[in-house]
């Protein structure tokens, strides 16, 4: 069973900046996809970043700008690095990764991102 965790959410104040990772149990050499995406109280789940193997970043464009997805694969590591954070940032977010289509995604426990006005 895979396994992906996350980490780097916390309390940032209005345009500050967090990095999100989300560390993956196997290798990510040979992925599909990765994303990001996260969830406000009340609201439903959106989509963050995205990112196919070989193709370019997609960003919501909320965030287009201001956030970067990158992965690490010596480190078998996604990241988020969200600069100029707004209150409308707060979320919990969490992290995805597919492997193969027969698969499917799977998913991080979350981390919750607070922006502080």
């Amino acid at each position: 069973q895979v396994q992906l965790v996350e980490s780097g959410g916390g309390l940032v104040q209005t345009g500050g900046s967090l990095r999100l990772s989300c560390t993956a149990s196997r290798s990510i050499n040979s992925i599909n996809a990765m994303g990001w995406y996260r969830q406000a109280p009340g609201k439903q789940r959106e989509l963050v970043a995205t990112m196919t193997n070989g193709g370019w970043p997609n960003y919501a464009s909320s965030v287009k700008g201001r956030f970067t997805i990158s992965r690490d694969n010596a480190k078998n590591t996604v990241y988020l690095q969200m600069n100029s954070l707004k209150p409308e940032d707060t979320a919990v977010y969490y992290c995805s990764v597919t492997w193969t289509v027969v698969s499917g995604p799977y998913w991080g426990q979350g981390t919750q991102v607070t922006v502080a006005s």
